[in-house]
C-alpha cells in the first residue's frame, strides 16, 4: 500500500517549499537604480507623515537624479570620495606621527581620534563604492 500518492507528495513538497522561495531576497539594486529607490522610499515616508517641505525637496532630488544620474558618473564620484578619504587618512597618520615624536599625550590622543574618524569615513566611502 502506498502511503502517499505522487500527487499528494508533490503538493506537500510545493506547500513546504513556497515559504522558502518567498524568503529568497531579491537581487540588490546598484548605482542610479539603488539611489532612485532610496529617494523613492524616503518620499513615501515623507508622504506618510505629510511633511510637505520634505516632499518637495525629495521630488526635486528625484527628478534631478533621474535626469542627470549615470552609473558611470556615480561610480566616478564615489571613487573620488574614496581617494579623498585615503588622502585624509594619510594626512591624519602623518599628524599622529608628528605628535608622537613631540611626545605630547593630549595631542597624541586628539590625533588618534581624528585618525579613527578618517578611517571610518574611508570605510564608509569604500562601502558605498559597490552600491
Amino acid at each position: 500500500m502506498k502511503l502517499f500518492s505522487p500527487l499528494a507528495l508533490f503538493t506537500a513538497c510545493s506547500l513546504l517549499a513556497a515559504p522558502l522561495m518567498a524568503a529568497e531576497p531579491a537581487p540588490e539594486l546598484t548605482g542610479c537604480a539603488a539611489k532612485k529607490q532610496d529617494i523613492s522610499q524616503q518620499l513615501e515616508q515623507a508622504r506618510a507623515h505629510n511633511n510637505s517641505g520634505q516632499i518637495a525637496g525629495l521630488e526635486k532630488a528625484l527628478s534631478e537624479m533621474t535626469a542627470n544620474c549615470t552609473d558611470a558618473g556615480l561610480k566616478k564620484e564615489r571613487e573620488n570620495k574614496v581617494l579623498d578619504a585615503k588622502h585624509e587618512v594619510s594626512k591624519r597618520q602623518a599628524d599622529l606621527e608628528k605628535a608622537i615624536k613631540k611626545g605630547d599625550p593630549e595631542k597624541i590622543d586628539k590625533r588618534k581620534t581624528k585618525l579613527a574618524e578618517s578611517r571610518k569615513e574611508l570605510q564608509e566611502a569604500l562601502d558605498q563604492l559597490d552600491k
